[in-house]
């Protein structure tokens, strides 16, 4: 009889451990998932991809059960009083300071009222909460100073397609927080998908951004319906090649299988985007700049080609 009671304590202290280590919503993905985004950053901005990067932002929120912090950077009309010594007279600069503080005022009642109406439409409740949720910040400053320091404390920083008027390789923001923030950057395409994260791609280099790329990548990984590594002898670097990545993965759960593609023109960044829509990806992870920034500015580079002509939503690490 003694034996029967303790075996069924034991049994019972079995499963109030084992409780502790699982939590009480069990091994699933989303919220209480180790290895899920629980808190993403996006600062929202007035240019023509901005909504569709708010709206993809929403949807992680609610796929990952995480909590979104949408900030606007207003910026700061302090910032024009050191023109002053570029010559400009006093009644110039304040009439500067003016439109700076007008145009700043009606670029965050549009961001409001963007954020307030994707909040409805997802159905998220507002931040603090236990689950999917979202808050607006609004601030003053200069984003490339100011958004980098926040996506320290997030998992993953959604930013908007660079624009066509823009150079994509002089994005002062994204690349702020792809050198200064340690955390990975997801590029939105330009306009909302209906879904991310189905069918995956990773460009694989044996680099350590590449590396980056894959453990941020694994909350999608283990989710999705397909995964591609994809690799090329004029991509690949010194370190593990990728049929090195495949058991990697399947330790953690994930069944990938690996592609090899072709430079189009020597253009490496131009073959590996074929090769991801050939395999119908919606979602691609790379490493950024194994190259310096500065190569990549006057020779061009894998990275610029990317942010320059990518259609789908792309994962970049350092």
């Amino acid at each position: 009889m003694t034996d029967e009671i303790n075996s069924t304590a034991l049994v019972l202290h079995f499963f109030v451990r084992l409780r502790l280590v699982i939590g009480p919503k069990g091994l699933r993905g989303g919220k209480g998932d180790s290895m899920g985004y629980r808190k993403l950053l996006q600062p929202v901005t007035t240019n023509a991809y901005g909504p569709a990067a708010l709206d993809l932002a929403f949807m992680l929120a609610r796929d990952f059960e995480a909590q979104l912090n949408a900030v606007v950077v207003r910026m700061d009309s302090r910032d024009i009083a050191p023109l002053a010594g570029e010559g400009l007279s006093a009644a110039m600069i304040e009439d500067m300071i003016a439109v700076t503080e007008r145009e700043a005022v009606e670029r965050s009642r549009a961001a409001q009222g963007l954020f307030e109406r994707l909040l409805a439409g997802y159905g998220l409740p507002l931040a603090p909460n236990d689950g999917a949720c979202a808050t607006l910040q609004i601030v003053s400053g200069q984003e490339e100073l100011l958004i980098p320091g926040m996506a320290r404390l997030s998992d993953l920083t959604i930013l908007p397609h660079p624009c066509a008027e823009e150079e994509a390789g002089a994005s002062e923001c994204l690349h702020a927080v792809l050198f200064e923030s340690g955390r990975p950057v997801l590029i939105a395409p330009k306009t909302a998908p209906a879904a991310i994260g189905e069918r995956c791609c990773v460009a694989w280099n044996g680099t350590v951004e590449a590396s980056s790329a894959l453990a941020a990548m694994l909350p999608w990984l283990k989710r999705a319906k397909a995964v591609r590594i994809l690799h090329a002898g004029d991509y690949q670097r010194n370190g593990p090649g990728a049929e090195e990545v495949l058991p990697y993965l399947r330790l953690h759960g994930v069944d990938a299988d690996l592609a090899g593609f072709t430079p189009i023109n020597r253009d490496v960044g131009a073959g590996m985007l074929l090769a991801a829509q050939e395999f119908g990806a919606d979602l691609l992870g790379m490493g950024a700049y194994s190259h310096s920034r500065l190569r990549q500015l006057i020779l061009g580079g894998v990275t610029r080609h990317v942010l320059g002509h990518a259609k789908i939503t792309v994962l970049m690490a350092r």
